[in-house]
């Protein structure tokens, strides 16, 4: 049975308690929770997890939580802090944390507290009209169904944490920033406080708060059901066509600073990626829990050592690599409170010439006037982008540049551009001073306050050298530059859509044009617009197991004949045809004889039947855009003479014959076998809607003989001599042979002899002549004719017949 729930906000499920100076408190909803009609306490849960602030003068910094980010902190506030220990009685006490205890002088907080779900679920509730308790319970029963949390969330921006129910929507009357937030999106932000709650509440984690989600004594279960929490929000729609694409959806610009999961939880950590780097190097002892922020890419793109592999990082999130404990340890700049209060007493004379404390200031013409950053954007199509940060002020000329391959946001990198800049500036003084061995615990990474000649200065160690005293290099820092940037939002729009559609494929059965082409391969020719790159064909002779054939790399030139394509002379120029073509792709162009003669402006028609015949042209005359008209015609080309028809009609196809066509290398044994045929993008699966299917059967035209020539026929007696001269399919073109090369294995001839379209008989020779008998010719005709209509054949030992020469003798 489904039973219906009701999912409450946070700040009304507890109770009623009006602001009017009654005292009432009425837990308005028990009648609700307690009734059988529904088996669980549904909330929309966004409590605050944290009250932080810029800089290190806030309350929460000075308790000792270093960074907003810190899980114990997060976690930490679901049973404390604001909502469960004290709240905000107005605005102006909240921005000086003017902090008031929640009490009720009864013994019961909890019940003003709408963080103390623990107690609201472990108690019995009584209603306080005119702040007066009944004495009677209402009909809850303490421990008897679990809380849902039907909604928890953070929007992804800076300080998010400290409240996670507000949004940003200039659309609308109550778009807001979290308190205290500058509106710089934190994706690391979200991900740690959707971590701290969900941990927090599982007592298998490491991060479970003690007590915080107790087993019933009233049913199997905890208090809250943790496969009941639903994180706000998983979009349906794509990543990133949304929100990239706001001319189709409104809210797109708000996804930036929302409460979206959507596009961003696919990023690693920085501590997760710096620890699979030194994974990836052996390093086995290491401590990356310090570490803060996400990572969108990162690209390692050719051999280098770990510590080259993490500049780039520690350059962009502003940390150091240090070995401490035995470990190699992170910290963030910026971060940690001052290591060491150190006076000159605490520093070591080395000699004693020496000064205690030597500072050295770097000259403002060797600092940098501006900083820039070259990076792969994270949106688009990750093309190298630029972010440059520039001192309105001063007499430097310099430029510091630095190629990070790294993939970043663009308001991510104008601000690491921004703080790269003022740390250069910040850190223009160099310090040397000595330290005691006492002082072992100073490391490099610390940031030691050191008063010297009456004033004070935060320096940063980097460097420590032990020679019994221990020598310190360190540079000025301002530990308040560091993540502060907020940098300039780069508005992203979506490119031109492309349509993708299926290619338009021509499977084409071609004989030898050059003669060094494999002769069993059959050619593809393929276009689309907008063309994709290239195009996969894919063959089987099945409708599975497909194997790529071949890949198409450039759009062929493809188009139709607009007239009637009559018969021509074939091996003489045909100048009595005009074919006129319109095609889409490479323009046509007219050619000499010369180059005609030499394999120029070679072209393919298809009839009526599916064969090509193979013509050139030796001009080609635009008459409309994309229209030619093709005049000088060498027709049957190659031997496809068979192709020719007395007319083809208006409609046929026509391919040019170039570079472009893709070859099909095909065995022996799939010559003349029905193939199916896939073809599409080939940067997509075989599987996708852009691919197209096709049945064709490849019939091996560059293996089957050429008809023989000069058919004749002479009377001996009553016996008729037949002869013929033969062609050949390679090499043929050389003038200086007396006869072309055989290109079978052995020379073979048949002659079929016809009665009408009957064959009555058939003669075989191994010469390009035979003998049709007197008494053969009476046995076939009863007698001698006065013609004889025959067909001519050379055979291969490969192929068989090859294409018939007819003729009446």
């Amino acid at each position: 049975m489904t039973l219906p729930r009701y999912a409450a906000d946070w700040s009304e499920y507890f109770g009623h308690q009006p602001p009017d100076g009654t005292g009432d408190v009425y837990f308005h909803l028990d009648p609700l929770w307690a009734s059988d009609a529904i088996d669980a306490i549904g909330i929309d849960v966004y409590w605050p997890l944290a009250d932080w602030r810029d800089g290190r003068e806030h309350l929460d910094y000075q308790a000792g939580t270093r960074t907003i980010y810190d899980l114990g902190y997060l976690s930490g506030n679901l049973r404390g802090g604001e909502g469960f220990d004290w709240y905000y009685a107005s605005p102006e006490d909240r921005a000086a944390q003017v902090r008031s205890p929640i009490t009720d002088g009864s013994g019961k907080p909890w019940v003003f507290r709408y963080k103390d779900i623990k107690s609201w679920w472990q108690n019995a509730h009584y209603d306080r009209p005119g702040g007066v308790e009944a004495a009677t319970p209402t009909a809850w029963v303490p421990q008897s169904k679990p809380f849902w949390l039907t909604e928890i969330g953070c929007p992804a921006v800076d300080k998010g944490a400290n409240q996670p129910n507000v949004f940003v929507d200039p659309k609308s009357s109550e778009t807001a920033l979290p308190y205290f937030s500058k509106g710089t999106r934190d994706d690391y932000m979200q991900r740690r406080f959707l971590r701290a709650f969900i941990e927090g509440l599982d007592p298998d984690s490491d991060n479970y708060l003690a007590g915080a989600n107790p087993l019933s004594s009233e049913y199997d279960g905890r208090m809250v059901d943790l496969d009941r929490i639903h994180v706000y929000t998983w979009d349906a729609r794509p990543y990133p066509a949304f929100p990239n694409d706001t001319g189709v959806w409104g809210d797109g610009d708000n996804w930036r600073l929302g409460h979206w999961l959507t596009g961003r939880f696919a990023n690693a950590t920085l501590a997760e990626t710096v620890g699979q780097i030194l994974a990836d190097y052996g390093f086995a002892a290491h401590a990356t829990g310090g570490l803060n922020g996400t990572v969108p890419g990162y690209v390692i793109d050719r051999v280098m050592a770990a510590r080259d592999a993490l500049q780039p990082l520690e350059l962009a999130y502003f940390f150091d690599s240090l070995e401490s404990g035995g470990a190699i340890a992170f910290r963030h700049r910026g971060v940690e409170a001052t290591a060491v209060e150190l006076s000159e007493a605490d520093l070591v004379e080395t000699r004693a010439e020496n000064a205690l404390l030597t500072l050295t200031r770097g000259q403002e013409t060797e600092l940098p006037a501006s900083a820039k950053l070259r990076f792969i954007s994270a949106a688009g199509d990750y093309a190298q982008a630029v972010a440059e940060a520039r001192r309105i002020t001063g007499a430097s000329g310099r430029v510091s540049q630095a190629d990070m391959p790294l993939v970043l946001e663009g308001q991510q990198a104008d601000a690491i551009a921004e703080t790269w800049l003022f740390e250069a500036w910040a850190a223009r003084e160099r310090a040397s001073f000595a330290l005691p061995p006492s002082m072992l615990a100073v490391e490099p990474a610390d940031v030691v306050r050191v008063t010297h000649a009456g004033s004070e200065r935060l320096l940063r160690v980097v460097e420590v050298g032990e020679h019994g005293a221990r020598d310190i290099e360190a540079r000025s820092v301002d530990p308040d530059i560091y993540g502060h940037g907020a940098g300039r939002e780069r508005p992203v729009r979506p490119g031109v859509p492309v349509i993708g559609g299926q290619p338009l494929v021509e499977f084409i059965d071609l004989p030898l044009l050059r003669g060094d082409e494999p002769p069993a391969a059959g050619y593809a020719a393929a276009t689309q617009v907008p063309w994709p790159g290239s195009v996969a064909v894919y063959g089987s002779p099945e409708s599975t197991g497909y194997a790529l054939k071949a890949l198409a790399t450039a759009p062929a030139t493809i188009g139709v004949t607009l007239n009637v394509l009559p018969a021509g002379p074939e091996g003489r120029l045909d100048h009595g045809t005009r074919l006129s073509v319109r095609v889409e792709g490479e323009a046509l162009v007219s050619c000499t004889l010369m180059q005609l003669f030499a394999g120029r402006n070679v072209a393919a028609v298809r009839n009526a039947d599916g064969e090509w015949e193979v013509i050139q042209f030796a001009t080609a005359t635009l008459t409309a855009p994309g229209t030619y008209e093709l005049t000088g015609l060498l027709r049957g080309q190659g031997g496809s003479e068979f192709a020719m028809r007395p007319a083809v009609a208006a409609g046929a196809r026509f391919v040019l014959v170039s570079t472009a066509l893709a070859r099909l290398d095909l065995t022996a044994a799939e010559i003349r076998l029905p193939y199916n045929w896939r073809f599409g993008p080939a940067a997509r699966d075989i599987g996708d809607a852009s691919y197209a299917t096709a049945t064709h059967t490849f019939q091996g035209l560059g293996l089957k003989p050429l008809s023989p020539v000069h058919v004749r026929a002479a009377r001996s007696g009553g016996d008729v001599a037949l002869s013929w001269m033969r062609r050949t399919r390679v090499g043929g073109d050389s003038w200086e042979t007396p006869e072309v090369p055989l290109g079978e294995d052995v020379e073979s001839y048949e002659v079929d002899v016809l009665d009408g379209a009957d064959v009555v008989r058939t003669l075989a020779s191994s010469a390009s002549a035979v003998v049709y008998t007197a008494v053969q010719q009476a046995e076939d005709f009863g007698g001698a004719q006065e013609s004889y209509t025959v067909r001519v054949y050379q055979l291969s030992s490969s192929y068989g017949r090859g294409t018939p020469r007819a003729a009446v003798v």
